[in-house]
């Protein structure tokens, strides 16, 4: 068993009914009270790899957090909030509403206009996944709700739901995993 804390970056400022996937928006004043309780809950667990998502709002956090526990930080771009295509920066109510409907019932058969298929997202996060298991190093991982649908379920051992809820911004939780013998050897990124 190796424990993998999986965190979504901290709340945001100006997202407020936005779509805004992949692109920046500034963290909201007081994010670095989430970086305390991730770096309390980190020490708890022996973390001794950081892995976050390439975006601002999850590696500024991932960064002052390994500043705190002296642990080095990867940036993983397999980590990255799937990307909305020509939705992005939109504001949800001024979408295409039978396209938005389209998507919002069958997810995985519907990608919005130059956007990424929910199936390729799953599969880069199945792989970061395989990855972790392989280096069975504790680690803490900062990424968005998006990916964490799927890592959340792969931790408990189930199916990922795409339209279930994500875990709430700037949360963290820690999993005790178990890793599957033959998964690798014990390397790091």
């Amino acid at each position: 068993m190796i424990p993998v804390i999986l965190a979504r970056h901290p709340r945001l400022t100006g997202g407020e009914g936005l779509c805004y996937g992949r692109r920046d928006l500034p963290l909201a004043e007081g994010w670095e009270r989430d970086v305390d309780r991730w770096s309390a809950l980190a020490a708890g667990h022996g973390c001794t790899i950081i892995h976050a998502s390439p975006s601002l709002r999850c590696r500024v956090p991932a960064q002052a957090l390994g500043t705190r526990l002296r642990v080095g930080v990867v940036i993983n771009p397999r980590l990255a909030e799937l990307d909305f295509g020509a939705w992005e920066g939109q504001r949800w109510d001024a979408i295409d509403r039978t396209a938005l409907d389209h998507w919002a019932r069958a997810p995985e058969d519907f990608t919005p206009p130059g956007g990424e298929p929910i199936p390729a997202l799953k599969a880069r996060v199945r792989a970061f996944w395989h990855d972790v298991l392989a280096w069975r190093a504790p680690a803490f991982v900062v990424t968005h709700g998006g990916p964490l649908r799927y890592l959340v379920a792969m931790a408990q051992g189930r199916v990922a739901d795409v339209a279930g809820a994500a875990p709430a911004m700037g949360t963290a939780t820690a999993f005790a995993v178990s890793v599957p013998s033959g998964s690798g050897p014990r390397i790091r990124p």
